[in-house]
């Protein structure tokens, strides 16, 4: 998908969305002529054809009404819902990764690294992972191989020496520099211009906020595990950066609310 697209759909998300719960709603209305003439509609359309919205209505004289699908919902979200990860129960037990894997076999273990931080595995050691999510995908994936377990293996454990959860949150995942890059995110949803959108100055300026805010947001969310909440370490900033968020964009769709046609 292209970053124009990205971030429309990014968009739809905040200012059609009220509190996230995808409603139908017109976008054929006060800023129909501007939509058009930069292109949106058609926009619009292919990201209906490509399943991230659904579609009611008929001609192209008809009125139009999408509703963004949970399939577009989810990539607005960077692929990841934050208050879903965060609502996620936890059973007390830690995932393990382990393995030993030699330096003749540096591009597998390479591999493997990069599979683990995709997953969002916390790295406790130089090769021992940890998540406190089930090992489904893992499971599957290596369903019917042959293991070799002085290579790599997979455990589920519990801290049997006094350590506490804290302790290995801490230890796994670098939550100094995760507050670091949700503190960027406040600063600039500090800074959302709050201008009427009455010319094509003031929506560009808007325009320019909403990429620096949402690079700023998939920069910190890309590093956060985004661990069930009774895993967070004190002072963590991610719900509230989050609950911050939301009343920004919903002051943007107040503003776009009153978005004329002359805001080319």
């Amino acid at each position: 998908m292209q970053p124009k697209t990205e971030e429309f759909l990014y968009m739809l998300l905040w200012t059609l969305d009220k509190a996230m719960r995808p409603t139908f709603r017109n976008l054929h209305e006060s800023y129909e002529g501007w939509a058009y003439r930069n292109g949106f509609l058609r926009q619009v359309d292919k990201l209906a054809t490509q399943g991230f919205l659904e579609r009611r209505g008929g001609t192209e004289r008809d009125v139009r009404l999408y509703r963004l699908t949970e399939r577009g919902r989810l990539h607005a979200l960077g692929g990841r819902d934050p208050v879903r990860e965060w609502g996620r129960r936890w059973d007390g037990r830690w995932r393990m990764v382990l393995f030993d894997i030699g330096e003749d076999q540096s591009a597998q273990r390479d591999k493997l690294r990069r599979y683990l931080r995709a997953r969002f595995f916390g790295y406790l050691q130089h090769s021992v992972w940890v998540s406190p999510h089930p090992l489904e995908t893992e499971q599957a994936a290596l369903k019917g191989a042959v293991i070799n377990v002085e290579s790599l293996i997979l455990l589920e454990a519990q801290p049997a020496a006094g350590e506490s959860d804290q302790e290995i949150v801490l230890g796994a995942w670098d939550f100094a520099e995760i507050n670091k890059r949700y503190a960027a995110v406040l600063k600039i949803l500090e800074d959302r211009p709050r201008e009427p959108l009455d010319d094509s100055g003031a929506a560009k300026r808007l325009k320019e906020w909403a990429r620096r805010e949402r690079a700023a947001w998939s920069k910190a969310v890309a590093f956060d595990p985004l661990l069930p909440r009774s895993l967070w370490p004190r002072g963590y900033l991610g719900e509230r950066v989050w609950k911050k968020r939301v009343k920004s964009f919903q002051g943007i769709a107040q503003q776009l609310a009153g978005f004329g046609d002359e805001a080319a």
